[in-house]
């Protein structure tokens, strides 16, 4: 995938001298594999003013953090629904890739820390200010007909597993160091496999959609309507406003299934990942993203 960045830029919980906004550019190096090292990841911070916040001031900032960082980044990643016109537009310009998208995990744990120890300590701090991410209503998309699995399961694999995902035999996929977001190496992982005879065409289309999470539940405020309204459903959430449909779970025994996928995530610290494979007895994944289930702000 060559390097990607995660990019944020929004108005911070501090008043400059006029007592108007602060906001600022963050750009860092994003988490792709189980080998990569948080602390090694390159960084890049600026704050601007209220009447600096144009596309320009973006250009200008992404012109620095490649110069400071040696490299043209293949994938920029940003996942404020709100910014994204701007932020295309800066990125187009320059000849970068801009996607949005809520697999953004070393921006977030970055923003968090600042957030702690950054904010505060800056003239002007009122924490009263703090951001929040504006998303449209949610619609919820079935899979395209041809893609459809023909079987799946949610199954668990122990952390520690994931520790040697580098070696293992997968087409397309993502993931991060699992020390880095609490996880112990006994905590098991739940996961959500999809088994199709065009496993690696499903695999290769989920490559291009910025998967954020997979989640079972009830969800009545969005516009799908599946054949039977109050069931339960397992839903995939990508890019930073889009949700498909994996499956209804409208039988007692499937909808158990999804309450204990739930309740693993949970104990796993909202990690957990998807899969694509050919057949169950299958030693290879055709696709496999880990993800972390996060609130954005």
């Amino acid at each position: 995938m060559g390097t990607v960045w995660d990019l944020d830029f929004y108005a911070r919980p501090i008043l400059d001298e006029r007592q108007k906004k602060r906001w600022e550019i963050l750009i860092c190096e994003g988490l792709q594999s189980v080998e990569d090292d948080p602390e090694q990841l390159f960084r890049y911070s600026k704050y601007v003013s209220n009447s600096e916040v144009n596309s320009d001031q973006l250009k200008a900032a992404l012109m620095e953090a490649i110069a400071q960082s040696g490299t043209q980044p293949t994938r920029v990643r940003y996942f404020r629904y709100q910014m994204q016109n701007m932020i295309k537009r800066a990125c187009e310009e320059m000849g970068l890739l801009p996607y949005p998208s809520r697999r953004t995990l070393a921006l977030q744990q970055w923003l968090e820390d600042r957030r702690k120890h950054v904010y505060p300590n800056e003239p002007g701090y009122q924490e009263s200010l703090s951001a929040s991410v504006a998303t449209p209503l949610e619609v919820v998309s079935p899979l395209p007909d041809a893609l459809i699995g023909q079987k799946w399961s949610l199954v668990t694999l122990p952390a520690k597993d994931f520790a040697s995902m580098s070696e293992w035999d997968v087409g397309f996929g993502e993931a991060f160091p699992l020390a880095a977001v609490g996880v112990a190496p006994e905590t098991p992982i739940p996961g959500f496999i999809i088994y199709s005879n065009r496993a690696v065409a499903l695999a290769a289309w989920m490559s291009g959609l910025e998967i954020a999470c997979v989640r079972a539940g009830r969800e009545e405020s969005t516009n799908y309507i599946s054949k039977n309204t109050a069931t339960a459903r397992l839903l995939m959430d990508t890019g930073t406003t889009e949700t498909w449909l994996l499956a209804d779970l409208v039988a007692p025994e499937t909808q158990a299934e999804g309450q204990r996928f739930e309740e693993a995530k949970a104990v796993a610290n909202n990690v957990h990942f998807i899969a694509v494979q050919e057949r169950a007895e299958s030693e290879s994944f055709a696709g496999l993203w880990l993800m972390q289930s996060r609130e954005f702000g």
